[in-house]
């Protein structure tokens, strides 16, 4: 494995897994001339050993390597946690195996010899889409932690709430008062950020309330 520098949460870091140590310099020089953290690795098993970082990016998979093949792990990503958008190198691929490859998710299937600025086009590419996807996990987990720290009478009538009952019905199905069900509703909205009701019922929304 190589790096040309550590990358950190606002620096996008591009891995490559390719057997060819020739391939994996020329892909680290070409990144490092537009300024994208580069970490090369010689097999599968190699970057598996090799902690992600806690940053937006993209992989480069060789689909033929000596072990496990690029689209053998390409398969087995998600059920090991690694959402990286794939971008597909190969000097041995062909129209079928490309379009396998798109259909299992893959942003890009390159066959080499290919232009430098399609690949850079399609690292680019991934690294928004990774982007994207770091930040909206992001505001899940948040909203996740906003829900968790609602104490469970608030919890119970934040569900009725974004139902559309009335805190009269809901403090007769809670059998507390209404004035509770109003202060637990407002220190619900308060603990969820929420600043009106269709706030509030959009959050509940994207919690699968």
């Amino acid at each position: 494995m190589t790096a040309n520098a550590q990358p950190t949460a606002d620096n996008p870091v591009v891995y490559i897994v390719d057997d060819d140590a020739s391939i994996r310099a020329a892909l680290e020089d070409l990144l490092a001339s537009i300024g994208l953290k580069a970490l090369a690795f010689g097999s599968t098993r190699e970057f598996l050993a090799h902690p992600l970082a806690d940053a937006p990016g993209c992989l480069i998979l060789d689909v033929r390597m000596p072990g496990q093949s690029g689209m053998d792990f390409h398969r087995q990503m998600a059920g090991q946690g690694i959402e990286l958008p794939v971008i597909f190198i190969t000097g041995h691929g062909d129209i079928a195996m490309g379009v396998e490859a798109m259909k299992n998710g893959a942003i890009e299937f390159l066959a080499k010899p290919f232009r430098e600025q399609s690949l850079l086009d399609a690292i680019h590419s991934g690294i928004e889409k990774d982007r994207a996807r770091r930040s909206s996990a992001a505001h899940a987990a948040a909203l996740q932690a906003r829900w968790a720290a609602l104490s469970p009478g608030e919890q119970e009538v934040v569900r009725y709430v974004v139902q559309g009952w009335l805190n009269k019905q809901i403090a007769a199905q809670l059998s507390v008062s209404e004035v509770t069900v109003k202060v637990r509703r407002a220190h619900a909205m308060r603990k969820m950020q929420a600043g009106s009701l269709a706030e509030l019922v959009r959050i509940a929304g994207q919690l699968g309330l």
